[in-house]
């Protein structure tokens, strides 16, 4: 984790970027597809969910969370990627809802810059690195 400065203008910029973005989506496929069969499965979605411990904790503190009510999150969160209700989630599908929800956090954020603790891996992690590198060059 690392604490960065980013705004909604470098993560819609992120995204705009097809090749840096997509190849970014491509990794984050390949990493969660660990039958390399070119979908992810439900299976494939919770192991990376409950990694995440989203629903576990709050503000960075453990709390004790319904099995039954996680188990309805991780199903809702699985189905806003499966597009086509196959069971299935495909590249473009993953690639679809994921700049869905960045353009979303973009708009959300606005143009005045903000601190956040980002995942090593993150897309918000991998936009900063892309603005950062745009900058250098």
């Amino acid at each position: 984790m690392s604490v960065e400065l980013l705004d909604g203008a470098t993560i819609f910029n992120f995204v705009e970027d097809k090749q840096a973005f997509e190849d970014s989506v491509h990794d984050s496929f390949a990493r969660l597809d660990t039958d390399h069969d070119g979908l992810l499965s439900y299976a494939d979605m919770v192991k990376e969910l409950r990694s995440l411990r989203m629903f576990e904790t709050h503000f960075g503190v453990d709390v004790k969370s319904d099995p039954d009510e996680l188990a309805k999150a991780y199903r809702a969160l699985f189905c806003q990627f499966d597009h086509d209700s196959n069971g299935a989630v495909d590249l473009e599908e993953f690639k679809a809802e994921i700049k869905q929800m960045m353009l979303a956090m973009a708009n959300g954020l606005g143009f005045l810059p903000v601190q956040m603790v980002l995942e090593e891996d993150s897309f918000l992690k991998k936009a900063v690195e892309w603005e950062s590198a745009k900058i250098v060059a």
